[in-house]
């Protein structure tokens, strides 16, 4: 049984509050530092917090892991990771990001305790090591990488949502933000009842279910339609320019496939030994924890091909009934998710802000948490609803912070911590990745800026243009901005929309995909200016207008 006593010994590496004593779900805590008795009869000191530490098993903080692995974001990794590196590219890709990865968390499990003091928090580690400046750095860094990944979460769960709506009605009243506002309300709520990270239990059980279901689905259904399709185009698409930028996005995707950023968090929950505990709950992911996500990239991707969706269920072909559950158990599975990496924010807010005596759901915890929670949700959703980019946040939060945290901090501490032990080929190789990730760091934020500009111009380009060309039964338009008694207004528009199109696709280098797409609404707008339906099909060569075409056709015959 874990008990827990405390001291007023002061220690540089902590924050000091002013005193206060309180209980949260049994666990007695104060502002300064803390002695937790494992079973072994060894103190260890323990910064303060507000929430639960110490209480877990390794397997239920594997379990942790493995959500976060197995999140709804698999589900994306064959458009966004398979689609820019090929095959080739793609599986030797994620099977050495997996073993970097599991090598990075392996060096941060084995300082957790330093000096007789157990760092819970990323930042609280950084600052035994390096002090104050370092510490204020870690906390900015981590808490960005964290707003940007729960970002995704939100974006997420609003397409899981949104692909349910269009199975059943497809008339565009209910848009992505709309979804992705409902998606963000639905997280909020579940994280007013879910104080922190260790009271999760019973949902990671349900987390996996769901897991399963959607995993499962996408896996079989994409194995259906690989059946029956004819050959698939694996080549890489887009030009050279546009090639080199994304497959450095795509780098930044890996790294982001199997990193949470928060692992000291998630340590600081496990029982003594806390080393060997995490190293088992890290084992695991890496291993059995990987079989589901690898499963359903490849298996998305060798049926599609070049064509597969950033959201893999948008591709499959199947029962409504069916895709409808795959699509409720992502956006299920994105809330619990979401929690799991919303909780370090949740943390440093309660236990700097929020403290009270009493049960977590006394009137004031809880008061509390529906104002502070609701509060970072709401703001987390506005940006969601703002830039819904998915592939886009996983390169920049990939880039921005993953890599720093995972890969360069993790090799410099361990550096620093291990320097007198190591032998000279070692501290090589830990250099070796500190200056290698710190370049592809660099190069992956440039190369996701880019993505997020380039979509950003590309919707922008696409509603200014729609708002201004007249309503079509193709088409359709809520409202018309031309007069149809002004012919010549259309053919104005036509033109320029045309100009301003093809431009801004040699501009960006946007995929031939796009241009098609583009080209599909200057077709539609010939066909009208000749009176005639232009019903725009896709054929093997692309977009094209059979009727224009065929017109063309009896022209030339005529001459």
């Amino acid at each position: 049984m874990l008990a827990v006593t405390f001291t007023t010994e002061e220690t540089s590496s902590l924050l000091l509050f002013p005193e206060q004593e309180q209980t949260m779900d049994g666990i007695e805590v104060d502002s300064r530092a803390g002695k937790i008795h494992g079973d072994e009869e060894v103190a260890v000191e323990s910064s303060n917090t507000a929430h639960q530490i110490s209480q877990d098993s390794w397997f239920q903080a594997a379990f942790v892991l493995t959500t976060g692995v197995n999140s709804a974001y698999v589900l994306g990794y064959s458009g966004t990771v398979m689609v820019p590196l090929g095959w080739i590219g793609g599986v030797v890709g994620l099977v050495a990001a997996a073993a970097i990865s599991l090598h990075a968390n392996a060096l941060l499990a084995k300082i957790h305790e330093l000096d007789g003091k157990r760092h819970i928090r990323y930042r609280d580690l950084a600052a035994h090591i390096y002090g104050r400046k370092v510490y204020s750095l870690t906390w900015a860094l981590q808490y960005i990488n964290l707003f940007m990944i729960n970002i995704g979460f939100i974006i997420l769960a609003g397409q899981a949502l949104k692909a349910v709506y269009v199975l059943f009605r497809d008339d565009h009243v209910l848009k992505l933000p709309h979804c992705i506002a409902i998606a963000g309300v639905v997280c909020a709520i579940f994280a007013f009842a879910i104080p922190h990270l260790s009271a999760l239990r019973f949902w990671l059980g349900v987390s996996t279910v769901l897991s399963l279901i959607y995993i499962m689905t996408g896996f079989v259904l994409s194995l259906k339609d690989g059946i029956k399709a004819p050959p698939r185009d694996y080549d890489i698409p887009g030009s050279s320019g546009s090639k080199f930028f994304t497959t450095i996005a795509a780098g930044a995707n890996l790294v982001f496939a199997f990193n949470t950023g928060m692992l000291p968090e998630i340590q600081a929950t496990v029982r003594r030994p806390v080393v060997n505990n995490m190293l088992k709950a890290l084992n695991f992911q890496f291993t059995i924890g990987l079989v589901p996500m690898f499963a359903v990239t490849f298996m998305g991707y060798w049926a599609y091909g070049s064509n597969t969706s950033s959201y893999l269920l948008n591709s499959v072909t199947g029962p409504v009934w069916l895709k409808a559950l795959a699509n409720i158990s992502a956006f299920l599975q994105t809330v619990i998710a979401l929690h799991i990496f919303a909780s370090p924010t949740y943390e440093y807010l309660d236990t700097k802000y929020g403290r009270s005596e009493g049960s977590a759901f006394a009137f004031r915890n809880l008061s509390f948490r529906v104002f502070v929670r609701g509060g970072y949700l709401g703001l987390t959703t506005l940006v969601a609803a703002l830039m819904p980019f998915l592939g886009d946040f996983m390169s920049l939060t990939g880039a921005f912070s993953t890599f720093p945290l995972t890969f360069i901090l993790a090799n410099h501490m361990y550096l620093m911590v291990k320097k007198n032990k190591l032998t000279t080929l070692q501290k090589s190789w830990h250099w070796l990745n500190v200056w290698g990730f710190s370049f592809m760091a660099v190069a992956a934020a440039i190369a996701a800026f880019r993505l997020i500009i380039v979509d950003s111009i590309f919707q922008a380009a696409a509603a200014v243009v729609l708002s201004l060309l007249p309503a079509s039964p193709t088409l359709p338009v809520s409202q018309s901005k031309l007069s149809p008694s002004r012919p010549w207004a259309t053919s104005f528009v036509s033109s320029v929309s045309g100009v301003l199109l093809s431009w801004l696709a040699e501009i960006v280098s946007v995929s031939e995909v796009r241009r098609r797409s583009w080209k599909l609404f200057v077709c539609r707008e010939e066909g009208r200016r000749q009176k005639q339906p232009a019903v725009a099909i896709k054929n093997t060569e692309g977009f094209s207008n059979p009727r224009r075409k065929e017109e063309e056709n009896e022209e030339g015959a005529r001459k």
